[in-house]
């Protein structure tokens, strides 16, 4: 059975975009939908009295916010579930629950002050991101629209674990929605890849072998999926740019790097950089 799909949301602007994004997780997964918000636990704040004012005022707060949930989730199809988790963060409550439920992914908005349509990863995801235990979902500023039918699901692909993790978390989603699965790499242009004092030709060469080798890796890529329709192409420019600018795409998935524990999110430098840049729901998958 598929574990459950988190959403955390904390009544800012970004949380109808994460509840949108989610609740579309949760029915193509045909998975149960947790919808949590994290509230302080007590803590000494000063006299006991104080406290538990505090405390009570934040769990009031948390109520409130979860009934504006309720409010956006009437009439959905999959099982909805309503849970406040008192925590000394929002981060580490929605890591504890994820691994308490054995949760499929989390998902959440981008920070508040995100652009819209841009992903601005604010301090809750970038904990949540180091070191969770399943895929990590990011939903831009101002959602242009929920993923519907026929849409393509996006893959920023190498060949290594991380990206075959990727790739096979993706290829999941697309056999349940019969999307199209497109996966992609980024080479460098120009004299971003080599020294300028080698010289011209040699840095052509070996942006065309970088190419040549590329286009092998996707094509395998795509031949290991043969029940899918997949699509792949290599581009050339800033893997971050190039990445973050993928309009064509509805989701797009990424590994987190290419070291570090298994089964964990550890952000490398693309996807450090990404989760602030993508104008597209990002997924980060942990390495399997």
């Amino acid at each position: 059975m598929t574990g459950p799909v988190i959403v955390g949301v904390d009544g800012g602007p970004t949380s109808p975009d994460a509840v949108t994004l989610s609740r579309w997780f949760a029915e193509t997964l045909a998975a149960p939908l947790v919808v949590a918000v994290v509230h302080p636990a007590p803590a000494a704040l000063g006299s006991g009295r104080i406290d538990a004012e505090w405390v009570a005022d934040r769990h009031r707060a948390a109520e409130r916010v979860l009934e504006g949930a309720r409010k956006d989730l009437e009439g959905v199809a999959c099982e909805v579930t309503y849970r406040m988790v008192a925590s000394s963060s929002a981060a580490h409550g929605l890591h504890d629950l994820a691994e308490q439920l054995g949760a499929s992914m989390v998902v959440i908005g981008s920070g508040r002050n995100a652009a819209k349509e841009r992903l601005m990863a604010g301090s809750t995801a970038e904990r949540l991101l180091a070191g969770s235990v399943c895929p990590v979902a990011i939903t831009p500023a101002g959602l242009p629209a929920p993923p519907g039918e026929r849409r393509r699901i996006g893959v920023a692909y190498v060949d290594t674990p991380d990206g075959r993790a990727a790739l096979s978390v993706a290829a999941e989603m697309a056999r349940r929605t019969g999307d199209t699965l497109r996966l992609y790499t980024v080479v460098a242009e120009g004299d971003a890849s080599l020294p300028f004092l080698i010289g011209d030709d040699v840095e052509r060469a070996f942006l065309e072998t970088a190419r040549e080798t590329y286009e092998l890796s996707l094509r395998r890529a795509a031949e290991s999926v043969p029940d899918l329709e997949a699509e792949w192409e290599v581009i050339a420019g800033d893997v971050v740019d190039a990445l973050a600018d993928l309009t064509e795409v509805d989701v797009l998935y990424c590994g987190s790097r290419g070291y570090g524990p298994a089964r964990r999110v550890l952000l490398g430098g693309v996807s450090t950089r990404l989760v602030r840049r993508a104008c597209r729901p990002l997924v980060v998958v942990p390495r399997g």
